[in-house]
């Protein structure tokens, strides 16, 4: 396993663009909130940290994972949102509702960037159990939130640079 031991969450800040011009919408599925929720707080985090004034992170909820490409989609549609960062979990059941899931949500959140023309981070976890969701939303492998950020505010800043 590729993130067996590690905590992938770390990062070098000098490698980072200043965020205090950057405006940052984040849509969070309610679904799962206790992992949901610790993803956000590590994504708001790590904005903040980057320059990313507090009033320019605009947060919204929607009721689950296959709703945030739609709810991307609506925050992507304010000119004034450089870019976005999506933030669910799924976590496998007994059936392939599971799959449904996460593939239309994959797909839709891919599409909104493509469609806007924005950077649309993708911090969907697809885990096979909680325990891994725990262990990727502040847990041993850090937290997720984190790195979609700074892969956001990455490509926020490569699109202004070009």
């Amino acid at each position: 396993m590729a993130t067996a031991h590690h905590n992938l969450s770390e990062y070098n800040k000098e490698n980072i663009p200043n965020g205090a011009d950057f405006k940052i919408g984040i849509v969070v599925s309610e679904w799962n909130d206790s992992i949901t929720f610790n993803l956000l707080k590590g994504a708001k985090e790590a904005l903040i940290e980057n320059g990313v004034k507090e009033e320019n992170i605009i947060v919204k909820l929607v009721p689950g994972a296959f709703e945030l490409p739609l709810g991307a989609q609506w925050l992507c549609q304010d000119r004034m949102i450089d870019g976005v960062i999506a933030i669910g979990v799924v976590i496998q059941g007994e059936t392939r509702h599971f799959d449904f899931v996460c593939e239309g949500a994959t797909q839709g959140i891919m599409n909104v960037g493509l469609k806007f023309d924005k950077p649309v981070a993708f911090c969907v976890l697809t885990d096979n159990h909680i325990q891994q969701s725990i262990d990727r939303s502040g847990g041993k492998h850090g937290n997720k939130g984190i790195e979609c950020a700074v892969a956001c505010m990455k490509m926020i800043g490569l699109k202004k640079s070009l």
